[in-house]
C-alpha cells in the first residue's frame, strides 16, 4: 500500500508531528470526506506501507520528520511545488529560495529521485500572465537543474469553489484572472518543455491528458515505478487515480480538506481560508486523525490492509 501525505492538505509543513506521532502508533485514523460518520484504520507499519508520497510547498519544518521516515527504512517521494507567485495568490507559502534551498537538501541527502517539482497550477492572470510563467519556470528550472528529473505542471481547474475565492481576492487584492482556451495553454506547455528539456527534465501534465502535446508525458504523481527505483525492489500497485483523468497508482491519502493554511485562492481543497486555519487550531498532533469534526464517529470504522488494494 502506497500513502499519499497529502494531495488534500499540506501535511509536511503543518502536520509534521502529527505524521510522527503516528509513525511510532503504526497506525492513523482518517475520515471520510463525503461521509463524516464512515472513517478507516491506515496502518503505517513496514510490512503494509510500500512508500510515502509526501506533497508540499514548504518541506523544511518536516526535514527532521524525513530524516526518521528514511531511518526506518521507508521509500519516499517528496511532490515539492514550488510557484514563485505573488502574495496576492499565494498569501503565506515559504519564499521560493528557501524551498530551493531545500529541495536540493532533501535530493542530495536522499537522492535525486526522491524530489519531483511541480509548478501547478498555472493560474493566468493580471499578476501572472504567460510571460511571467516563462520567466518563472526558467528560472526555477536554472535552479532545481540536477536537483531533480521530473516537472510536473497542470493549469489551475476552476470549480465553482476556486471561482467564489478568485473572484473575492481579485477584488480585494486588484487584479482579474482568465481561464484561457486550450490553444493557450498548449502553446504554452510547449514553450515550458523545451525549458525543461534545457536543465534534463521530463515535463508532464496532471490530470488534463485532453492538452498533452507531443514531448509532454501524462504525470503519475503518486508512482510505484519511481518508489520502486528508490525501494531498490519491485512495488506492486495498480493504475488507480483518485478520480477519472488522474493517471496516479493507487494509494491511501491520510489528508483532510479544509485544513491547510496556506492560503492560496485558486486552492480546490480549501473552501475557505479562516476556516483551515481554525481547523490548524483546533488540531491535535497527539490524535489518531489529522482533524476530527463533531459529525465523525470514531468507533464506526474499517481497518485497511494491503488486500484491499
Amino acid at each position: 500500500m502506497i500513502i499519499s501525505a497529502s494531495y488534500k492538505t499540506d501535511i509536511p509543513a503543518f502536520y509534521g508531528d502529527w505524521f510522527v506521532n503516528r509513525l511510532w502508533a503504526g497506525f492513523c485514523m482518517t475520515v471520510n470526506p463525503y461521509n463524516r460518520h464512515q472513517t478507516t484504520r491506515v496502518s503505517f507499519l513496514r510490512k503494509d506501507v510500500d512508500g510515502f508520497v509526501f506533497w508540499t510547498k514548504n518541506v523544511g519544518p518536516f526535514l527532521r520528520q524525513l530524516a526518521e521516515v528514511h531511518e526506518r527504512s521507508y521509500p519516499f517521494i517528496v511532490q515539492y511545488t514550488i510557484n514563485a507567485y505573488p502574495r496576492k495568490l499565494e498569501f503565506s507559502v515559504t519564499d521560493a529560495s528557501r524551498a530551493l534551498r531545500h529541495a536540493t537538501e532533501i535530493a542530495n541527502r536522499y537522492g535525486p529521485r526522491t524530489v519531483v517539482w511541480r509548478y501547478d497550477p498555472i493560474v493566468f492572470s493580471s499578476e501572472t500572465p504567460a510571460e511571467l510563467h516563462l520567466d518563472n519556470f526558467a528560472a526555477l528550472a536554472a535552479r532545481l537543474d540536477g536537483v531533480t528529473d521530473e516537472v510536473v505542471v497542470s493549469f489551475a481547474q476552476i470549480y465553482q469553489k476556486t471561482k467564489r475565492n478568485m473572484d473575492w481576492a481579485g477584488r480585494e487584492f486588484g487584479f482579474t484572472w482568465t481561464d484561457p482556451d486550450d490553444r493557450q495553454k498548449r502553446s504554452l506547455l510547449r514553450e515550458l518543455l523545451r525549458i525543461a528539456r534545457t536543465h534534463k527534465m521530463q515535463l508532464t501534465l496532471c490530470s488534463q491528458p485532453y492538452l498533452l502535446e507531443e514531448g509532454v508525458q501524462e504525470a503519475h504523481c503518486v508512482d510505484a515505478r519511481r518508489l520502486s527505483a528508490l525501494a531498490g525492489g519491485d512495488i506492486q500497485a495498480r493504475l488507480k487515480g483518485a478520480r477519472k483523468e488522474c493517471g496516479c497508482f493507487e494509494s491511501k491519502d491520510i489528508g483532510d480538506y479544509d485544513t491547510c493554511p496556506h492560503g492560496c485562492v485558486y486552492c480546490y481543497a480549501v473552501l475557505n481560508r479562516k476556516l483551515a486555519q481554525k481547523r490548524y487550531r483546533q488540531h491535535d498532533p497527539n490524535g489518531e486523525f489529522l482533524f476530527v469534526s463533531e459529525a465523525s464517529v470514531l468507533d464506526n470504522h474499517t481497518e485497511l490492509s494491503p488486500t484491499l488494494f
